[in-house]
């Protein structure tokens, strides 16, 4: 009798070290998935952060030439004229004024 007691023990004590050894694994497998999204997590973090800072600015627009400017500023008040809001006068001054400046 002493004999099977002595075997249920082991056995007990072998199962209970087979559960523990189990559940040491799962939790290792947790942790190492968790620091892997952590790190995924971070690594993409830097990368948008890299991606912003690292972005050139725009291309300024090339200068305008100020005759350009004028031209056009000339072309909507001939196109005013044309459809009576001004009057020949007033378009004459109003040329006047920005060949001017």
């Amino acid at each position: 009798m002493l004999g099977r007691g002595r075997r249920m023990r082991r056995r007990g004590m072998v199962a209970g070290a087979a559960v523990a050894s189990n559940r040491s694994k799962q939790q290792e497998q947790q942790y190492q998935q968790q620091s892997a999204a952590d790190q995924q997590a971070a690594y993409e973090q830097g990368v948008a952060q890299g991606q912003a800072a690292a972005a050139p600015p725009a291309p300024a627009a090339p200068a305008e030439d100020p005759m350009d400017a004028k031209i056009r500023e000339i072309e909507k008040l001939g196109a005013l004229r044309d459809s009576g809001v001004l009057t020949e006068e007033e378009f004459a001054a109003e040329k006047q004024k920005l060949l001017a400046s």
